[in-house]
């Protein structure tokens, strides 16, 4: 599945558009990350734990498009837009919300 933000796929004819497709993954942060990432903070320098939280929930996003995408016939997806939120009490929650139009190309 090729994926990208651009409208179109260099070197290849779109044949077909085949809608909007999305991918949403929200986890929760536990509090022994909550009170290192807080000490970080104080500290100074990058939270790893959030680093990797963010970084799990974008993958699991992009894998939902994907697999949307790919149930409608896609082999690719354009203009792809990537969206970080917290939710829940006190931002205890984050969220990454993606989303592009399925196309398939040849």
């Amino acid at each position: 599945m090729i994926i990208t933000t651009t409208p179109i796929v260099e070197g290849y004819s779109v044949r077909e558009y085949l809608g909007v497709v999305t991918g949403e993954a929200i986890l929760g942060a536990n509090v022994f990350k909550d009170f290192f990432a807080g000490i970080r903070d104080i500290l100074g320098g990058r939270s790893a734990a959030y680093e990797g939280e963010l970084r799990k929930a974008r993958d699991l996003a992009f894998a939902e498009m994907a697999d949307r995408a790919a149930e409608a016939g896609a082999n690719a997806i354009v203009g792809v837009d990537l969206d970080y939120e917290t939710v829940g009490a006190q931002g205890s929650m984050l969220m990454v919300s993606v989303s592009g139009t399925a196309i398939r190309v040849e």
